[in-house]
């Protein structure tokens, strides 16, 4: 990946890489590379592409670098939509143990922390979580906790643990604290 402020800059940049190339019997693929143009105004984030040294590059949105999604408008929300359905397909997939009455409750947080959180938070660390996203995942996790915990038995009727409740009984240790604290 090459980051530049500007175009004159990334021409010098892909001239230089092209040379160095060149000399030890390399070639810059242009189907296989791509221009990107980031801009915190959205007018400036054309998807065109661009001629650098002769050489016309696909212009894109997003792309994926290193299993992380990338975009021009540098939001995440995609990134950890992702992440949840992902984290949903490893509980389904491990269904059968958070059903399993044979397994302790703190067994089945603990495959929750060592299974799931870590499949879900893969790559946060160059996350920049806004509210929305915060709130995404912390409902997928209290997802799972009503799942572990069950609802409970109250006058004579099953209710549904409130949010509340579910923070307690992980002692307030969720899924954003544990992303922002590994950073």
């Amino acid at each position: 990946m090459v980051t530049a402020r500007s175009l004159l800059a990334l021409e010098a940049m892909c001239a230089e890489i092209s040379s160095e190339a060149g000399r030890v019997g390399l070639v810059i693929n242009p189907d296989k590379t791509k221009y990107m143009r980031f801009s915190a105004t959205p007018s400036l984030r054309s998807v065109k592409g661009a001629t650098i040294n002769g050489v016309t590059y696909e212009g894109v949105a997003e792309f994926i670098y290193w299993g992380t999604l990338i975009g021009n408008d540098s939001g995440v929300e995609k990134e950890t939509q992702g992440s949840i359905l992902v984290g949903n397909r490893t509980y389904f997939a491990a269904r059968s143990f958070f059903r399993n009455r044979l397994l302790s409750r703190a067994t089945k947080i603990m495959l929750y922390k060592t299974l799931i959180r870590p499949v879900v938070s893969y790559g946060a660390e160059a996350w920049t979580l806004m509210k929305k996203e915060d709130q995404a995942l912390l409902i997928f996790e209290r997802k799972i906790f009503r799942r572990i915990y069950c609802p409970k038995y109250e006058n004579g009727e099953w209710k549904s643990r409130t949010n509340r409740e579910l923070e307690h009984m992980s002692k307030g240790e969720n899924i954003v604290k544990w992303i922002k604290g590994k950073g």
